[in-house]
């Protein structure tokens, strides 16, 4: 079982910046696709932003230009600047680990809270 955990949320202005963390137990994202996702109160997840192995990246259309996703060399920590942050970002921010064939996701982190204030 792989565990994730999530760092850097908290409370910043809208404009700010924030660098979201997910350091996992083993080396998962040397070999799996990771992928950020967020969900605010009342609404589904929905996917920000994916990394494979090949360090193809992809965004949704809110966060394209403002958020980037990286990981280490390692394969064991994957991150997400944030900038340009708006208030309509406010979520908790999920890890996750992805299988692509069959797509399935393997893991999930506990979240971390992000909150834009305007």
């Amino acid at each position: 079982q792989v565990r994730l955990v999530e760092s850097g949320g908290g409370l910043v202005q809208a404009g700010g910046s924030l660098r979201l963390s997910c350091a996992a137990s083993e080396n998962i994202f040397s070999t799996h696709t990771a992928q950020w996702y967020r969900q605010a109160p009342g609404q589904q997840r929905e996917l920000v932003a994916s990394i494979n192995t090949a360090d193809g990246t992809g965004y949704a259309s809110f966060v394209k230009g403002r958020f980037t996703i990286a990981r280490d060399y390692a394969g064991s920590t994957v991150s997400l600047q944030m900038n340009g942050l708006k208030p309509e970002d406010t979520a908790v921010y999920y890890c996750a680990v992805l299988r692509e064939w069959p797509e399935q996701i393997l893991y999930w982190g506990r979240g971390t809270q992000v909150t834009v204030s305007s």
